[in-house]
């Protein structure tokens, strides 16, 4: 058994499993969790922030109390002016607090926070930097399965071509070119569809838009494509993987769908985060 292998496998599966928890901690779509405390009884809750498919979007808070109640109160995001907002009364169901904000469009975002309420106890959970929640299609699990699989082993083979060029493996070379396919089997293949059923676009990167996840995809195909045809055949260019492997550990760190396809309710069309918040 060729021990340095094994041990350059395991700094990969570390290193992937790293990347992958932070990226899903600080990601704008995970839940938000925060704890709070009221009834003398504390709680960890967590607050939606994506919702696919037709169906309202469940706030489910787990306060099992029945001297609990709450408030949710929501607006359109991005502000808009003078709107007020919205309320609508959480109800006990299974043991939970649960209440729904409406439904919309394909990228559309909600604002919201909650009020606990137990007696003359009044609770407000992020009034001052209220939840964004984003809105999309139903992405079919026959999809998003395989694109999560394929993006995944992208980023784990990447760590070991690069940790093997890094120690001049031969191998090196092999896992180069299958880290190579698999972004773009994950990436450009399998990512467009997913892009499609969540915001009926394919693409929405560089050159027709600035959407972070597709140009996180393009430019990690780029550093890829360039390390692989820098070790074609006879050539040897170590160096070519290792930054390769570097630039997409850095790129898919970037917590995931920031500045995403965000709906512009003032035109009706799905723009770019960013590009929304530099003209808002």
């Amino acid at each position: 058994m060729n021990w340095k292998k094994v041990i350059l496998w395991a700094v990969a599966v570390a290193i992937t499993l790293t990347a992958a928890i932070y990226q899903r901690l600080t990601g704008p779509t995970y839940p938000k969790r925060i704890k709070v405390e009221i009834n003398g009884k504390k709680h960890e809750l967590k607050l939606l922030r994506s919702h696919g498919g037709t169906t309202d979007a469940p706030i489910v808070l787990s306060i099992n109390d029945a001297n609990v109640t709450g408030i949710l109160r929501y607006k359109y995001y991005p502000e808009h002016k003078d709107e007020e907002w919205k309320n609508v009364a959480f109800k006990q169901k299974d043991g939970n607090l649960v209440a729904y904000l409406p439904n919309q469009p394909m990228a559309g975002k909600l604002m919201y926070y909650i009020t606990l309420i137990s007696g003359n106890e009044h609770i407000d959970i992020e009034k001052e930097t209220p939840v964004v929640i984003r809105f999309k299609g139903e992405v079919p699990k026959y999809v998003l399965f395989p694109h999560i699989f394929f993006m995944f082993f992208a980023m784990l083979l990447a760590n070991v071509a690069g940790l093997y060029a890094l120690w001049k493996i031969p191998e090196y070379k092999r896992y180069t070119v299958i880290t190579f396919l698999f972004i773009i089997i994950g990436g450009l293949i399998l990512g467009p569809f997913v892009q499609k059923f969540a915001f009926d676009e394919f693409w929405t990167g560089i050159p027709w838009g600035w959407d972070l996840t597709d140009n996180k995809t393009l430019f990690a195909f780029v550093f890829w494509l360039i390390a692989v045809l820098g070790n074609r055949k006879e050539n040897h260019r170590p160096y070519l993987t290792v930054i390769a492997a570097v630039a997409i550990l850095l790129i898919f760190s970037i917590p995931h769908s920031m500045f995403g396809s965000e709906l512009d309710r003032t035109t009706g069309t799905v723009t770019q985060g960013l590009i929304q918040l530099l003209c808002w």
